[in-house]
């Protein structure tokens, strides 16, 4: 069986940019002829090798402006405004010069052969040992079964490791946060005058930014556990009932608590910079925006598994709530707004197994830090 160089040397720089770089594919409806990786943590983010025959300059030009089309869409998806693509060009007509772009995160480079890796400045920089991963032994079918089987064999291994990671366990946390809900809901019935009366609120801990202030901290945590009515506890604990599961598993026990009180805090210090001094709010709803954020952050890295529609599905969600708290009397969008906040930003901090780095763990506690003293300030001494 005789493979064409061309076709070769995509195989060849496939199999390394997944095996030794770490690389996944990228499902790009609609487009043939290119193979488009992703490596969050790679110095270009995207690899997009480029197998089809371009004729002419037109051609060339015209390609450049369309994955930069693309790649905008990914931006806006993956809410990345500073991915950089690389574009590997194995086809292109001898008498095309290469084309730099004008945009400093677009790089093209032109490759015929695997002398031409060997040469080229920016494939030494980033990628300096492709030359002798790529000069496979191996040749014919042995080469491309051998490339074949390795790639399959990557991604069994990581399809595993998220399995290991992230399979169902019981979601203990998520129970205790209902139970202890439903708890304080049923007291307030018991020993006051019920969840709607203005007294028995306040006495068990509402969100009143007055009293808060004056010395009064337990109400930044005790007023995310009280609800006013039935519907409200109803609603937030089906919500929670929904997400919480989802967090315990993706995070862990101890980060989901974290997510979820962090969250809950943040939330109570926007009612406090954004609301009236003597009004009074209540509801898991800010913590619930968390874990909105978490679960926001978790799909935007996990994509590859759990798809973009993940991301696609709780946009929505967030927005059409924080729609209906615009619309709706009684609903605190500063409580919504704030705790989606912190949960992204405490998520960022506490980062994503396997995929986070150190460098993203920091930037994620400058972040959250950053937030907390911020909205303290604002509440506390502006």
């Amino acid at each position: 069986m005789n493979i064409d160089k061309k076709t070769l040397l995509e195989l060849k720089l496939v199999h390394y940019f997944i095996t030794k770089e770490n690389f996944v594919p990228v499902i790009i409806h609609g487009i043939e002829d290119e193979v488009w990786l992703e490596n969050k943590h790679s110095e270009y983010r995207i690899i997009r090798l480029v197998t089809r025959k371009i004729i002419n300059e037109e051609q060339y030009r015209f390609d450049i402006d369309k994955t930069k089309d693309i790649a905008r869409q990914i931006k806006r998806k993956t809410f990345n405004p500073f991915m950089s693509v690389l574009s590997i060009y194995l086809n292109l007509d001898e008498d095309i010069n290469e084309i730099v772009t004008d945009e400093r995160n677009y790089k093209n480079i032109i490759v015929n052969d695997e002398k031409d890796l060997e040469n080229n400045e920016l494939i030494n920089k980033y990628y300096k040992n492709i030359s002798n991963d790529i000069d496979y032994k191996e040749e014919g079918v042995e080469l491309l079964t051998k490339i074949t089987s390795d790639i399959t064999k990557k991604n069994i291994e990581e399809n595993e490791r998220f399995n290991t990671m992230y399979k169902q366990k019981t979601p203990i946390v998520t129970g205790i946060i209902i139970l202890i809900n439903v708890i304080v809901f049923a007291l307030m019935y018991i020993i006051g005058k019920g969840s709607e009366d203005t007294n028995t609120l306040i006495g068990f801990g509402a969100n009143i930014p007055a009293l808060i202030r004056g010395g009064e901290y337990y109400r930044l945590i005790a007023s995310g556990f009280l609800h006013i009515g039935i519907i409200h506890i109803l609603c937030n604990m089906y919500s929670l009932l929904v997400l919480g599961p989802n967090i315990e598993h993706f995070y862990g026990k101890f980060k989901y608590i974290l997510i979820y009180f962090y969250s809950m805090i943040i939330a109570s210090l926007f009612v406090m910079v954004f609301q009236n001094d003597y009004s009074i709010s209540a509801g898991a709803s800010g913590a619930i925006f968390g874990l909105l954020g978490a679960l926001l952050y978790f799909g935007y890295y996990y994509r590859g598994y759990l798809g973009n529609q993940v991301i696609g599905q709780i946009i929505p969600v967030i927005v059409i709530n924080l729609v209906i708290g615009f619309i709706a009397p009684g609903i605190s969008n500063a409580a919504h707004i704030g705790g989606l906040i912190g949960g992204i930003c405490v998520s960022y901090m506490l980062g994503i197994n396997d995929k986070s780095d150190n460098k993203n763990r920091i930037t994620g506690t400058i972040l959250t830090i950053v937030l907390t003293v911020f909205m303290v300030y604002l509440a506390f001494f502006r």
